[in-house]
């Protein structure tokens, strides 16, 4: 009979960390939350100072009876939930779900937590037990309280002047309100022209051209505002006779980026992978709690994946330095690995996220992962890798060349040594800045002028936000948790107050109704500095600095206050249904867009009279190859997404995993689909592939 009893949150943990306890341990999980705050009410008590009104969360009985029965028979219990404020308040949960406090005069209990599955840290944390730490619990509460005060209050009134369904939150109302803010600069952005002017030179000796950009004048830079300005410039130019006035040499160095936190994962998973926030958090979490590795049995591949420290232990700092020295050089390890200081609290128990052995590169477990999975495992694995290693050096050269009273400018560099870049390199850093220059140049070198071309530009307005470019608005102004950024976003995008194109978040019209509400009646939650200051206070309870019942005693009153105003204030939103060229086959009328628990339908506006709906199919703007009429996205029972006909798949069989293009194949005159940036003939017999940046290029 198991003598001791680990209880963990995920039932994908069990078998891992039970391999490496031995008989003696029984290991069983809780499946995260036993207890919360019930649905159909507040579940606060106002009269007793806050208190809160915890029950099981429905569902869970059976799984508490399981564990009572597996606390009976272990003489020691520990508490192995994740190691963070949720962690520890699932802990504190099931501590009194399961009366440990009660059994300690007859059992021990114990708090323990790792930062990743491996042997050596669970077993670690069996040398290091504790007690739960209150002070986490308590800012977990106190996050949860608040929260729990901001959704039940506001998200009624919301249904009410608006429409049902709705919702509002602490970090998601004012993550709404950027990316309003955001869209209002967008359409209030006036373009204004600008001209550019680029040479081109013949050197003697030298087969390649020297090119170089206007700079200004004698007195400095000068900007170039319309046509005319930049045509007297290029005659000017035209005649002018040209030197070299001074050649400057220097080297810079590239220092390598810091391991991945879970921020900057989500930002470099989204900008390089294209997953959004949620599928990677789904991903790292596999790889933390393990996976089935050939020839190892199951491993936990990464650290813990919440924490926004960059911190590194002694032992994986090791093991990167014999790693790097074996396989790159002893030239390749950087000199010495600063630990920089972030700014606001650190869950310093928590390193940056990182291999959990960094000898098991990408390409020893690929067969053993799923497509996603290897492609996060790598990005971890390489951008951890490169944070241990040297910086990169680059060779550089600036040229400015005199033209009468004008200056040109030419500037290159060389990649001289690529340090931790022969490891892992950014999307800045694969664009390239190797652009060298023509060796045989000096201060005598005869510049005889080819080419002088002018071109047209205007200024762009700020882009629209990306989940990468929000993740890290919210992590620069101290709003919310990395922890919290996934579930934000994705329900900003399911109660559809923002939508995703391509990669760009766009504000709906019922977005920027319920963000003028938030913002006319409870300006508070949704100011930026506000909610970063309650984040601060957050961490003093967790540090033991602040009671937590005095934060949200001084936080209810001004949120009652301000939705009483709302209620008598505020008045009602009509939200349109976006009307379609779909005529109901029943009554006429044109049918509008409706949303249900499976996404989009086509109802008619007559309901309750007319209760004629349709499936809404989503236009691509592509001809069926097979019968010509529109291509429509569709799913497959699984949710997977698919390119089929209109007319199927009855009529038309046409089916498609990529999405098809406009484009046909010059090759073959087949159909073409989109593989990233690039176009691929469906004939897998032609093989036609042309890149769609180029070929953008080639027409402007």
């Amino acid at each position: 009979m198991a003598k001791y009893l680990v209880i963990v949150e995920s039932p994908a943990k069990v078998k891992t960390i039970k391999k490496f306890l031995g008989k003696n341990y029984e290991v069983t999980a809780s499946n995260g939350h036993v207890r919360d705050l019930p649905k159909s009410q507040m579940g606060i008590d106002f009269e007793h100072d806050f208190e809160p009104k915890y029950i099981t969360i429905r569902g869970k009985g059976e799984i508490l009876a399981k564990l009572r029965k597996e606390v009976k028979k272990a003489d020691r219990i520990y508490l192995a939930t994740d190691p963070d404020r949720e962690g520890e308040a699932i802990s504190w949960h099931l501590s009194k779900a399961l009366k440990l406090d009660e059994k300690k005069q007859e059992k021990q209990v114990y708090r323990i937590s790792f930062n990743e599955i491996t042997k050596n840290a669970v077993k670690a944390s069996l040398k290091q037990p504790r007690d739960i730490d209150m002070d986490l619990v308590n800012a977990q509460q106190a996050r949860r309280i608040l929260d729990r005060m901001v959704g039940y209050k506001i998200s009624p009134l919301l249904w009410e002047k608006v429409k049902r369904g709705l919702s509002a939150g602490r970090v998601q109302s004012v993550a709404l309100r950027i990316i309003a803010d955001r869209e209002n600069e967008i359409s209030a952005f006036i373009p204004e022209e600008y001209w550019s002017i680029d040479a081109a030179f013949t050197v003697p000796g030298a087969k390649k051209k020297l090119e170089a950009k206007f700079y200004g004048n004698e007195q400095g830079r000068m900007k170039i505002t319309n046509g005319e300005q930049a045509e007297a410039i290029r005659l000017e130019l035209l005649a002018a006779d040209y030197r070299i006035l001074d050649i400057k040499k220097s080297e810079r160095t590239k220092k390598a980026p810091n391991p991945f936190t879970t921020s900057t994962l989500q930002q470099e998973a989204s900008k390089v992978l294209n997953f959004s926030t949620l599928k990677t958090m789904r991903l790292a979490q596999q790889l933390y709690e393990g996976v089935e590795v050939k020839g190892e049995g199951v491993v936990g591949l990464i650290t813990y994946l919440r924490t926004d420290s960059i911190r590194i232990s002694e032992e994986a700092q090791a093991q990167a330095k014999d790693y790097i020295e074996a396989n790159y050089g002893e030239a390749y390890l950087a000199d010495s690995v600063s630990e920089k200081k972030k700014t606001g609290k650190i869950q310093d128990a928590h390193e940056a996220i990182r291999p959990t052995n960094i000898s098991r590169t990408p390409t020893a477990v690929k067969e053993s992962l799923s497509r996603d999975q290897f492609r996060l495992y790598s990005l971890v694995w390489k951008r951890f890798t490169a944070s241990r290693m040297s910086a990169a050096k680059y060779e550089t050269t600036s040229v400015k060349i005199g033209a009468g009273q004008y200056r040109l400018q030419v500037s290159a560099s060389r990649l001289a040594f690529d340090g931790f870049m022969s490891v892992y390199m950014s999307e800045e850093d694969e664009k390239g800045e190797n652009n060298a220059l023509l060796k045989s140049i000096d201060e005598t070198t005869k510049l005889t002028l080819s080419q002088v071309e002018t071109k047209q530009h205007f200024t762009q307005p700020p882009a629209h936000y990306t989940e990468a470019a929000l993740v890290k608005t919210l992590e620069e102004h101290g709003i919310g948790r990395p922890s919290t950024y996934a579930p934000t976003i994705t329900t900003l995008l399911t109660r559809r107050y923002i939508l995703k194109e391509n990669k760009n978040l766009f504000l709906t019209e019922l977005g920027e109704a319920v963000n003028d509400i938030m913002k006319q009646a409870f300006t508070t939650i949704v100011d930026e500095e506000f909610t970063a200051n309650m984040e601060m206070l957050l961490d003093k309870v967790e540090e033991g600095d602040v009671d937590w019942k005095v934060i949200v005693s001084n936080f209810y009153p001004d949120l009652e206050e301000a939705v009483e105003s709302a209620e008598k204030t505020l008045e009602k939103v009509k939200i349109a249904d976006e009307v379609t060229d779909v005529v109901c086959e029943e009554c006429g009328r044109n049918m509008v867009i409706k949303y249900g628990p499976h996404g989009k339908f086509l109802a008619c506006p007559g309901f309750p009279d007319c209760r004629s709906t349709k499936p809404y199919l989503e236009k691509i703007g592509v001809a069926c190859p097979k019968c010509g009429k529109d291509i429509v996205i569709r799913k497959t029972k699984k949710g997977r997404r698919f390119y089929g006909c209109e007319a199927g798949p009855e009529d038309c069989d046409f089916m498609s995993w990529q999405k098809p293009s406009k484009e046909k194949c010059p090759q073959c005159g087949g159909y073409m689909v989109e593989k990233g940036a690039k176009l691929v003939c469906a004939d897998e017999q032609c093989g036609y592939v042309c890149d769609q940046n180029q070929k953008k290029e080639e027409k402007q």
